[in-house]
């Protein structure tokens, strides 16, 4: 079984995943991931979301999340800080997203939002099998005029 490196993952990172939905090209994105793969998505006190690369019945597939993200806005990515544990597999990574909605879509009127992101990557075989992602979204509450309320467990 290979060892790979600090920048082997940051390339992973980088330009397999992250490069590739920016080019939207998601059969590139999705290689990037083993065949057997999980997306979990947290979003402050959303429902978490799952998205799978083998789905079963009730699952949605991991193309289901690209369809949506690509099919409503041009995403960019940048300002990338990567903490890697090569021995373990792992590597999380903090960044910025830019999501402009595209013409036609149902955001459109909301305008270009930036979002602060964490994502957890564990790899098996130099490839993606499970991608954890955290997002805050500050920006939305002011371009909607809605008042943002403290966190939950944080004291008004």
């Amino acid at each position: 079984m290979a060892k790979y490196s600090y920048a082997y993952y940051v390339d992973l990172v980088e330009k397999g995943y992250f490069g590739n939905v920016m080019k939207e090209d998601i059969p590139a994105a999705i290689a990037c991931f083993t065949e057997d793969a999980r997306i979990t998505i947290y979003h402050g006190d959303n429902a978490v979301r799952h998205f799978y690369g083998n789905p079963t019945q009730g699952q949605r597939p991991l193309a289901a999340f690209y369809d949506h993200l690509l099919g409503n806005y041009d995403a960019h990515f940048e300002g990338f800080s990567h903490y890697v544990d090569v021995d373990n597999k792992r590597c999380a990574s903090h960044f910025t997203v830019t999501l402009a909605p595209k013409t036609g879509s149902a955001y459109e009127e909301t305008g270009t939002l930036t979002l602060n992101n964490c994502n957890f990557f564990k790899c098996i075989d130099g490839k993606i099998e499970d991608m954890i992602i955290y997002y805050a979204n500050p920006t939305l509450g002011s371009i909607m005029g809605v008042e943002t309320s403290s966190p939950t467990g944080f004291p008004r």
